[in-house]
């Protein structure tokens, strides 16, 4: 082999040198490739430390309730915010929804992510606890069951009341017609149904003369809307029916807007309207938010928030709060619950299951 000289030495060099180069720039960004930058252990993923130090300093809730209950949470939010922020030196936001319980319900199931849900019945929770969404058990982890606040059915009638509607019994009379959502449809509608159903199994009639008495109003109902707030325009805006079954609260909270709407509270016997409070445990995991979604919920149960909600016409299940507003709220004789009628899951299979005794009744309205 030829001996190289000194210039051809030196190039041989520089091109190992420069080969090894960019082999080692190659190594680096394949091993860049499979090891992905490491995440950020408090924020969102993906955070800067300026972000996370962000997420530290305010907390935001998302809280998902039936429309009736936002002049109260309107009130209530805000005195809470500033007892947290005073507490724990952090600021909390919330992001708020509001509307029919059932829709609010299927909301959250399809994937509203509400940290916290304040529902009109607490079947309404319990769906949402079994498509896996809020542990079991959610009615213990709060004051009073999850029962934040509660109401009773009124029966509203037309200006002066001219068919004379005084309770329940009126509701058979012929020449009576009663507006009422469909209970099939509209959860809220299920306590006018056990309201009905409860006036006569409740105060020592047999279940043959609670059918019989049940199914004797809804021939009086002549049209059913699919919720709530439907049946309520049916009545007003429409002006059918002379009856309309409501609730107290709605009634209470119409007259604070101005509007005197006549109404009468069957006091012989009435139905527990009990509205539940539950932390929704995937979200605030996910969202780490559990500590102040469950103070939140904790402080609702305080004097204070209890105020509020009587304010605007629920009845408030504190009892020092429940004594200072006694004497706007009529009292039951004979005030009975769900549970008095078998709990939930026995009330929505004996009653409102398909083929159960409502559809039983409409089918022999229908006939």
């Amino acid at each position: 082999m030829k001996p190289l000289n000194l210039g051809q030495l030196r190039r041989r060099s520089l091109w190992r040198w420069l080969a090894l180069f960019l082999l080692g720039i190659g190594i680096s960004i394949t091993v860049a490739a499979c090891n992905p930058a490491p995440e950020a252990t408090t924020g969102e993923a993906g955070a800067s430390p300026t972000d996370a130090s962000a997420s530290k300093e305010r907390a935001t809730l998302t809280l998902v309730s039936y429309a009736v209950t936002q002049a109260a949470y309107e009130k209530i939010i805000p005195k809470f915010a500033e007892k947290w922020q005073a507490e724990q030196n952090q600021e909390v936001v919330f992001d708020q929804s509001y509307g029919g319980s059932g829709s609010q319900t299927r909301a959250v199931i399809d994937g509203l992510e509400a940290d916290i849900v304040a529902l009109a019945l607490a079947l309404d929770t319990q769906k949402i606890e079994k498509a896996g969404l809020i542990e079991s058990g959610w009615e213990q982890e709060v004051p009073n069951n999850g029962i934040v606040h509660k109401s009773v059915a009124t029966l509203v009638t037309r200006e002066g009341n001219p068919k004379g509607v005084q309770g329940w019994a009126d509701l058979t009379k012929e020449g009576i017609q009663v507006v009422t959502a469909n209970p099939k449809t509209s959860g809220g509608a299920r306590w006018n149904f056990m309201a009905l159903w409860g006036a006569i199994s409740q105060t020592g009639g047999d279940e043959t003369q609670a059918l019989d008495f049940t199914t004797k109003v809804f021939q009086n109902v002549p049209v059913l809307p699919k919720d709530a707030r439907e049946a309520t325009d049916v009545f007003f805006q429409q002006g059918q029916g002379d009856v309309l079954i409501n609730y107290e609260n709605e009634v209470l909270l119409a007259k604070l807007n101005g509007q005197e709407l006549p109404f009468v509270v069957p006091t012989d016997v009435n139905i527990s309207i009990d509205n539940p409070v539950a932390v929704v445990d995937a979200n605030v995991d996910k969202h780490d938010t559990r500590a102040v979604a469950e103070a939140f919920v904790e402080f609702l149960f305080t004097p204070e928030a209890q105020e509020e909600f009587a304010k605007v016409g629920f009845r408030p299940v504190e009892p020092t709060v429940a004594e200072q507003y006694a004497d706007q709220f009529p009292k039951i004789d004979q005030l009975f619950t769900v549970e008095d009628l078998g709990g939930w899951d026995s009330v929505q299979q004996k009653f409102f299951d398909d083929g159960a005794l409502f559809d039983q009744i409409q089918a022999k309205v229908a006939s």
